[in-house]
This record gives structure tokens, sequence and C-alpha cells, in this order.
């Protein structure tokens, strides 16, 4: 499943890339990653009062913190799929469960 999703994250974001002349090497995965993070560290922040909201409601703030989840986990998958780490395997190494197939 990891395998799958990481796969199409990767057909997104090699078309995404080869559109806008960004080029891709190992570094960029990493501080895509840190970017994503940055970018839901300040959604959170203006859901949870921390930072302005800009006028935004409640609901609109957590559809911007599932967005930027979302982001941060498709950087995640682009990172293990380029780099070609078993996520499956790491997973149940460190957290002692079976990932879905």
């Amino acid at each position: 499943m990891l395998d799958r999703l990481g796969s199409q994250f990767e057909t997104a974001s090699a078309g995404y890339a080869s559109e806008h002349g960004i080029e891709r090497d190992p570094d960029w995965f990493v501080l895509k990653m840190q970017e994503e993070m940055g970018e839901l560290t300040q959604a959170w922040n203006k859901f949870s009062g921390r930072g302005r909201a800009h006028g935004k409601s409640n609901g609109e703030l957590k559809c911007l913190i599932e967005d930027e989840t979302a982001d941060l986990l498709g950087h995640v998958l682009l990172f293990a799929h380029y780099h070609n780490l078993d996520l499956a395997q790491a997973i149940e190494r460190k957290w002692h469960f079976q990932v879905a197939l």
C-alpha cells in the first residue's frame, strides 16, 4: 500500500517538477519535508489561536491542517520512494505492527 501510494505521489511530483523546471536532487526531498512541516506548523498555529486566522473559520482552518498534513505525508512518501526505503518494514520494526497491504 505505501509503495503504491509513494508511486502515485512520485508521478504527480515528477510531472509538477517537469512542468515548472524544478530539479529534484537528493536534498530537495528532505528540504520539501521541512518546508511542508513549516506550513503545517503555521496552519496549526492559526487553528490553535497562536497565529492570525485571517478571517478563516475553524472549519476552514481544519481543512488547511488536513491539506498541509497530506502534503507532508506526500513528501515523506516521496523521500522514501526516491531513496528506496522500505517504510512498511520500518513501521513493523519500530512500531511493532503490520502495515495492511
